[in-house]
């Protein structure tokens, strides 16, 4: 049996939000709550489908601007990876650029088209093999096999996680989260 071509693929952006708390000296990372199908109820990085006639950078830029109505510039985000595993979403083929944004403040938030709430998760390490994102009693480890995020979400923040970690001796754009001035300090609290 010969495999088949793709002929029209989807193509989403989806884009890994950081940001930093002042309040709890933790990074953060923003997730939302899907109102529709596929994975309608569950928590997701925000994501949109690439339009006809955009760069998937703009795609990026807009995307930030219609979850959570900021504008951000293209210093702000960088592309992460692009993940194809055919089994990464339920029926239609997706592929997924992904994106990374640093925000310097944390935007109070109001959930998006397709989506029924926004929240900010803590990032922090769960063990001495993972990580986790919590939000009060909401907590998703990753780094496992099976997740309770959306489509292969898990698997998209533990690349980020990894990039982030991989550049900070030699280029920690991670610190783009504590604006322009910060102390040493609050350096050291984003390494932790």
């Amino acid at each position: 049996m010969a495999d088949e071509f793709l002929a029209h693929p989807l193509i989403t952006i989806t884009n890994v939000i950081w940001s930093f708390s002042p309040t709890t000296h933790q990074l953060q990372v923003l997730l939302i709550h899907r109102a529709g199908a596929p994975f309608a109820g569950f928590w997701a990085l925000p994501e949109t489908t690439l339009r006809e006639r955009e760069s998937a950078d703009t795609a990026a830029i807009r995307l930030i601007r219609d979850k959570i109505g900021i504008h951000v510039n293209r210093g702000s985000t960088e592309q992460l990876a692009t993940f194809t595993d055919p089994t990464r979403t339920p029926g239609e083929r997706a592929l997924a650029l992904t994106y990374m944004t640093y925000l310097p403040t944390m935007p109070n938030l109001q959930p998006g088209y397709g989506a029924t709430d926004a929240r900010w998760f803590a990032f922090s390490a769960a063990d001495e093999a993972g990580y986790q994102l919590q939000n009060g009693r909401t907590i998703f480890p990753l780094g496992t096999s099976t997740s309770e995020l959306a489509f292969d979400h898990a698997r998209i923040l533990t690349v980020a996680i990894r990039r982030i970690r991989n550049r900070l001796d030699y280029q920690p754009t991670i610190l783009q989260v504590l604006g322009t001035t910060f102390t040493l300090k609050e350096a050291r609290e984003v390494y932790a």
